[in-house]
Parts: structure tokens; C-alpha cells; sequence
């Protein structure tokens, strides 16, 4: 990324927004696209810096990606400390559009209730990944997409406040259709609250909290960093003591880590997809949920 970066002012120059058709949105992460476009409907064109799966929080931006970023009106981030790479690409562009506080800057994790805030900041040389200010991973609470819809909701209808009552349609359509959903995931995962799962990498408390899960270990103890064969040899052991059946692993995951696990601890495997995208079933926010929704239950009802 740093070349790329190096490379973007010879590439591009400044492009003004094209104000007459589709409002240019990028977003750092597939799901914010997503819902971006749910509320922006056909008045909105969105790109997305992330890839669906990808190391977490590593991104490799592309010039081109970097000249859409520099053409948009909008930038939405998931904020926190989730998107490490992307500060330093702003500091390359040095826009002062995309700076907190401006109208063409959004953080969509404000009005949420943060989980894990508790957890202490890591060192900088312990890894990337550090959730010093909470697990960032809010957008896999359904329930959260009426507060993130409701911030780009507001920020789209003041750039383009002709359009804001198709903008506030298009939302109240998705939230018609998301609580409809909602109430089928809720009735499909209630024969399996309290069930206690381990997880491969901490995605999953703001899910699991809101369909009656309760995590009781990552295979990764501190975010970033790889687990010890000692770390492993006890959390196998309690596994199989506590009777600990399913273990959640997502794409990026390592296959040898989590299949040494299952087959130590004699815990059944489900893969859940964290974004938008991720899987050719999780085309859209909806449907990523459909899906994870569908596995799990699944696997907890072969589990019994």
C-alpha cells in the first residue's frame, strides 16, 4: 500500500464531485457500502476500500480505489480503531473534506453501545489489530443497523437535500424488512440460548449478544496476536470439560489452527461469513445474516 500510495499524486489530481448524477460514496468496508446503498437507493454510487474478506483490519488500497476517494462527496467508516491503514491514506490525500466533523466525513459507530470497552489498549508493536476502545465489530448486531442507517441517512440528506424524503423511504422500507427478518433469526436461534461456543478471532460479541450466545474463549486470547501451544493445550482441555461442542471460525481464519482445535476438543466446526459479500449467499446485509443465521442454527441442532 505504501508504493500505491506514493505513487497516487502522479496518478491523480483533484476531481470534483459530479453533483448532477449518483452522489459518489466510498465506505471502508463492504457492509457500510451496503447499507449505504439501502438508504441511497439509485441516488448513490458506492465503493467500497475493503474487500469482503481480508486479514483483519489490513487493507491494500489501490490507486484506483484512491482516485474514487478522492472524486467522492462521502466517506463513511466503521471508526474506532478498526480501520488502521485507512488514516494514513488520508494523511496522503489531505483533503480536508475527510476530516471528523465535516459533512462529507462519517463515523458510524456513534449512538451505539460499545461491548468489550473494558479491554485494555495493546502496544502499537503488539499487532494492528487492537479494539483499544471497544470491539468494533458492531455492525453484526442487526438490531445496530437502525442508528448506522439513521447516521447516513442524515448525512446523505445534507448533501443532497432534494432528495432526502426518497432517501428517509428507502430507509423505512430496509427497517421494515430488517425487523421482519429479525423476528424469524430471533425465533430460529431461541431453542439455543445460553449455548456456550468458542470463537477463532473476536468478531462475534455484539451476534452473539444478540441471539442469546455466550462466547467463553477466542483462540486468539489478545487480538492480533498468535495463540501459544500452551494457550491451546489448556483451552482444548476446558472444551472438553465444559462440554463446549462449537467452535466459529470465519473465512480468513488459519484451517490448520481451527481443525487442530475441533479435533482436540471434539467440537463441531461452523464458518460465519462478517461481511457483506463474503460469501455468494451474503450479497446484501439481509441475506449476510440469512445466512450465518442458517449455519448456526443448523450446526447447534446437530450438536443436540
Amino acid at each position: 500500500m505504501h508504493r500505491a500510495l506514493a505513487l497516487f499524486p502522479l496518478l491523480v489530481g483533484w476531481v470534483a464531485p459530479a453533483w448532477g448524477g449518483p452522489l459518489a460514496v466510498v465506505t471502508s468496508s463492504t457492509d457500510l457500502k451496503a447499507l449505504v446503498e439501502a438508504v441511497g437507493g439509485d441516488r448513490v454510487r458506492v465503493e467500497s476500500l475493503a474487500p469482503a474478506i481480508h486479514e483483519p483490519h489490513a487493507v491494500e488500497v489501490k490507486p484506483s480505489q484512491l482516485a474514487e476517494l478522492k472524486s467522492a462527496v462521502l466517506l463513511v467508516r466503521i471508526g474506532l480503531d478498526h480501520e488502521p491503514w485507512l488514516p494514513r491514506v488520508l494523511q496522503t490525500l489531505s483533503d480536508p473534506r475527510f476530516a471528523p466533523g465535516s459533512p462529507h466525513y462519517l463515523e458510524t459507530w456513534k449512538g451505539i453501545r460499545l461491548l468489550q470497552t473494558e479491554t485494555p489498549r495493546l502496544r502499537a508493536d503488539r499487532g494492528v489489530h487492537l479494539h483499544g476502545f471497544g470491539n468494533t465489530h458492531y455492525w453484526l448486531d442487526p438490531g445496530n443497523a437502525r442508528p448506522m442507517t439513521g447516521a447516513i441517512l442524515g448525512a446523505l440528506s445534507r448533501l443532497a437535500p432534494a432528495d432526502s424524503p426518497s432517501f428517509e423511504a428507502n430507509r423505512k422500507r430496509f427497517l421494515e424488512q430488517l425487523d421482519a427478518r429479525l423476528g424469524r433469526w430471533t425465533q430460529a436461534m431461541a431453542p439455543y440460548g445460553g449455548t456456550r461456543v468458542v470463537v477463532a478471532h473476536e468478531t462475534w460479541p455484539y451476534f452473539a449478544e444478540r441471539f442469546g450466545l455466550k462466547i467463553v474463549a477466542a483462540l486468539e486470547p489478545t487480538p492480533g496476536v498468535p495463540p501459544s501451544p500452551s494457550y491451546l493445550a489448556k483451552l482444548t482441555q476446558q472444551m472438553r470439560e465444559a462440554g463446549i461442542k462449537v467452535l466459529i471460525a470465519e473465512p480468513s481464519s488459519s484451517a490448520s489452527l481451527v481443525n487442530e482445535v475441533a479435533i482436540r476438543s471434539g467440537a463441531r466446526v461452523v464458518t460465519l461469513i462478517p461481511s457483506v459479500g463474503g460469501n455468494p449467499e451474503a450479497g446484501d446485509y439481509l441475506a449476510l445474516f440469512d445466512l450465518n443465521i442458517k449455519r448456526l442454527a443448523e450446526t447447534l441442532a446437530a450438536g443436540r
